[in-house]
């Protein structure tokens, strides 16, 4: 290289490395002066342009943490509940020769005489229609039972609550478990009603089962709300008890739907979610699998209805025990 260029390279050299020294130091420094600057600048830049702060507490809200909690800590202490459920039952029908089967027998006399009643106004066969009404009935009582006891799951516990550390939920748990006992001494029924008339039950009846753990589901996040209402306003519960009348009657339970007009809608039952829900545990014992329409409105409230009744109890959790 001739020695004039070799000067030339040696003067750009020098000034580039004073013009560096001037600026700030080497080049590698100055990229990480200007990343510890700027970073941060588009960090508070994003959190303020898109509410960051406001969606990490809307998430934190959808969580649920005060609900979730007590409905996780009651679930792993569920012996609790059953043990206040089979006292509830046991201390009800105490130094009593049949005990609870009382209860066998007394939705037994009324299923005959519905059955027989209206079975001959409706002018159907017994064969048909004994075996509607008996289900319908039962699952109907299993049903109405759990949302009126809802109502005072809190309101009964009022003692144990105000004295005892332990979930609330697991009041509602024993509401639930306390009708199923009385469930399962009622579906005795259904195989006698079945061999009166000459019918058999058919291996369709295993689809009862998941019915019944969906339609149980259900009846959870109505009886946790229900209870969460009527700790603040007592009323509610009368309320309940009259509406529960009036959808009994709006149900095909001791009627059957092609026994009426052909001009009423079929809307009329759609929108009936006790009609699916019913529908759910009553068809497999039938014989009948239930319909893709009640198994997908059934599983639709389940998720929707879980998601109101956790938000509303962990929003006023805290304020039951006052409120008793």
């Amino acid at each position: 290289m001739p020695l004039h260029a070799a000067h030339r390279l040696d003067q750009i050299d020098g000034s580039d490395a004073s013009e560096r020294h001037a600026v700030g130091g080497h080049p590698l420094q100055r990229k990480c002066e200007l990343r510890h600057k700027v970073v941060p600048a588009i960090g508070n830049d994003f959190r303020a342009s898109s509410g960051f702060s406001e969606l990490t507490n809307e998430m934190t809200v959808m969580t649920f943490p005060e609900a979730t909690t007590d409905i996780s800590e009651a679930v792993r202490k569920h012996h609790l509940a059953t043990t206040f459920g089979w006292q509830d039952v046991a201390q009800r029908y105490r130094r009593s020769r049949i005990g609870a089967f009382w209860l066998t027998i007394n939705m037994g006399v009324m299923i005959g005489a519905l059955g027989l009643i209206f079975g001959n106004l409706f002018r159907t066969p017994m064969q048909e229609f004994l075996p509607f009404v008996g289900c319908g009935l039962i699952v109907w009582s299993f049903i109405s039972s759990c949302l009126s006891d809802g109502c005072t799951s809190f309101i009964g516990a009022q003692g144990i609550i105000l004295q005892v550390r332990m979930p609330l939920f697991t009041h509602v748990m024993r509401t639930l478990w306390r009708n199923i006992i009385v469930f399962a001494h009622n579906l005795v029924i259904v195989p006698i009603v079945l061999i009166i008339v000459g019918a058999h039950i058919s291996w369709v009846a295993i689809i009862s089962l998941p019915g019944f753990a969906v339609v149980s589901l259900n009846l959870l996040w109505m009886m946790l709300v229900l209870a969460t209402i009527c700790a603040r306003f007592r009323d509610m519960t009368q309320v309940m008890q009259n509406f529960l009348q009036v959808i009994f009657y709006l149900t095909p339970i001791v009627w059957q739907i092609k026994t009426l007009p052909k001009g009423v809608p079929q809307n009329l039952f759609n929108l009936n979610p006790f009609y699916h829900l019913i529908t759910l545990i009553r068809a497999p014992f039938l014989g009948e699998i239930p319909s893709s329409t009640s198994w997908l409105y059934a599983i639709t409230m389940l998720g929707v209805g879980w998601l109101f009744a956790l938000w509303l109890f962990d929003r006023y959790r805290k304020r039951v025990p006052y409120w008793l």
